[in-house]
């Protein structure tokens, strides 16, 4: 064999696994809407029922509407701005409102685009980040005379500290939160490149310029974000910080732990 043909050869055989890995992080790359964010519909007119007050408000956002929930108490003292996880809608995270109540703090909670009744599609992180401020905006000059907790869980979290570094709050709680999508990626995909990750989410960027005192929640079962995670997010905050670990939980269990919600009491302010 001449060297041409053993280079085209050797070519040949090198080029096919090259070729699976272009198109592998193709996917990867335009498919990170529905790997990422995997929220469920629910239909337009789907009635929210629930035993404590509430009002259901719609936020324009461009050419989308968030569709959020205001658990409103007689005398609250204060509001606790919730961002949930990348799974469900609010049906299934205001499962557990009633803790509200008892703790006589107003909620405010609300849909990403393409999860519950919220319309449009998640395109981008500064869409996103732009939708969290408008949510914000909606609701927090109600509360000017009260503390304000930003709360965020899991995906949520990251979105938290986002808007925690935007605006004035009283506490931040974030709840098995990740450093970074980056890091959740190479979990899975170690010699992923940085730049194919369109939505980086980058709390251990942002945690070190934050000036609330935030309060880090992780269950130190949790399989899907480990407890590394919160671990490393502690060491880089400068704010007054503390972790709270809760021993047995897992991601999706954490709620049902009693350590867990007589955790969240104790640091809400009065």
């Amino acid at each position: 064999m001449s060297k041409n043909a053993l280079f085209r050869t050797f070519a040949a055989v090198l080029g096919v696994p090259i070729l699976l890995v272009v198109v592998f992080f193709g996917y990867l790359y335009n498919s990170q809407e529905s790997i990422i964010f995997a929220g469920t519909t629910l239909p337009r007119d789907h009635k929210f029922d629930f035993e404590i007050p509430f009002k259901e408000v719609t936020i324009p956002v461009g050419d989308a509407e968030i569709n959020a929930l205001h658990f409103e108490q007689a005398n609250p003292r204060g509001l606790i701005f919730f961002l949930h996880g990348n799974g469900g809608n609010l049906d299934s995270w205001t499962a557990n409102v009633d803790y509200y109540r008892r703790v006589n703090y107003d909620l405010f909670i609300f849909d990403y685009r393409g999860y519950g009744k919220s319309t449009g599609q998640i395109q981008s992180e500064e869409q996103l980040h732009n939708d969290v401020r408008a949510a914000w905006n909606t609701v927090a000059e109600q509360y000017q005379e009260k503390p304000i907790v930003i709360y965020g869980r899991s995906l949520g979290a990251a979105l938290a500290a986002r808007l925690a570094s935007d605006v004035d709050s009283t506490l931040l709680i974030l709840v098995s939160p990740f450093s970074s999508m980056v890091a959740m990626a190479r979990m899975q995909y170690p010699l992923l490149p940085e730049w194919l990750v369109r939505y980086p989410l980058r709390t251990d960027n942002l945690i070190a310029n934050i000036r609330t005192p935030t309060v880090l929640v992780h269950g130190d079962e949790d399989r899907l974000i480990p407890l590394t995670h919160s671990l490393q997010l502690k060491e880089l905050a400068t704010s007054k910080s503390k972790l709270l670990v809760i021993r047995g939980a897992g991601h999706n269990d954490i709620h049902n732990f009693r350590s867990y919600l007589d955790g969240l009491t104790r640091e809400l302010p009065n």
